[in-house]
C-alpha cells in the first residue's frame, strides 16, 4: 500500500470513527464536517491508485462515489434528495459490475441468485409494507435496485481475481445491509444502536468497493 493511500485510509477510519462515536454534545456542524470529508478521501484513494483512464468503467465508480457523497449530505436535510443520490449511486456500480469484461455467470451457472435475492426484497418489503405510506413505490424501486447491484457483485465471479471478487461482493453485501437497516429503522422499528451500526456498515462497505475494485481492475495491465 502507498504511503499516501496508507495515511488517507487511516484518516478515513479515525474520521469515520470520530462521526459513529460523536454524541449528542456534539456540535451539528462538527458533525456534518466529519460526515461530508469520509467519501472524499475514498474518491482520492481510487484516483490515486487507478493504474489506467479515467474513463468507461472507472468513471462509472467515481460517479457511484460521487452520488454516495452527495447522498451523505442532502440525506440529512430532506430524505428523498438523499435517497434519489444513493439510488443513482447504486445504478453506477451495478452498471460497472456488469460491464466489467469477462464471462458472465448470473444469468447462467448461477441463475437461482436472482431468484434468492428478490425473494429476499419480497420478504423485506412485506414486512415493512404497512409502514411505507406513500413511501411504497420509492422504496421498492430503490430495493429492486440495490439488490441487482449485489447481483452485479455475484456476476463478478468469473471475470476478476478472486480478491477483487470477495471484497467487492462483501462490500455490496454490506451495503444492502446498512440500508436495510436505514429503511427498518425509518420505517417499521427504531433500534438500538441503529445508527452506529447503519453508518459502520456503509463506510466498511464503501471501502471495501474501493480496493476490491481496484485490486480487479488494477490487475488488468
Amino acid at each position: 500500500m502507498k504511503r499516501t493511500t496508507l495515511i488517507l485510509t487511516v484518516i478515513y477510519i479515525l474520521a469515520g470513527l470520530a462521526y459513529v462515536l460523536s454524541g449528542d454534545e456534539t456540535s451539528t456542524v462538527v458533525k456534518y464536517i466529519l460526515k461530508g470529508c469520509l467519501i472524499p478521501f475514498l474518491i482520492i484513494i481510487f484516483i490515486i491508485n487507478l493504474k489506467h483512464e479515467l474513463k468507461g468503467i472507472n468513471l462509472l465508480v467515481l460517479a457511484g462515489l460521487i452520488f454516495s457523497w452527495a447522498g451523505d449530505i442532502a440525506i440529512d436535510f430532506s430524505f428523498i434528495p438523499g435517497l434519489a443520490c444513493f439510488l443513482a449511486a447504486q445504478v453506477m456500480y451495478l452498471i460497472a459490475f456488469f460491464l466489467t469484461p469477462g464471462k458472465s455467470i448470473i444469468f447462467r451457472q448461477k441463475a437461482y441468485l436472482p431468484v434468492l435475492l428478490m425473494l429476499a426484497g419480497i420478504v423485506l418489503i412485506i414486512f415493512m409494507y404497512d409502514d411505507l405510506g406513500n413511501m411504497k413505490i420509492p422504496v421498492i424501486i430503490y430495493a429492486a435496485v440495490i439488490l441487482t447491484m449485489l447481483a452485479s457483485a455475484f456476476d463478478r465471479l468469473m471475470k476478476v481475481n478472486r480478491m477483487s471478487y470477495n471484497l467487492v461482493l462483501t462490500g455490496a453485501f454490506l451495503f444492502v445491509i446498512s440500508d436495510s437497516c436505514i429503511a427498518i429503522n425509518r420505517f417499521t422499528w427504531d433500534f438500538d444502536y441503529s445508527g452506529p451500526v447503519i453508518m459502520v456498515t456503509y463506510l466498511v462497505a464503501q471501502y471495501l468497493i474501493v480496493t476490491g475494485y481496484l485490486k480487479g481492475t488494477n490487475a488488468k495491465t
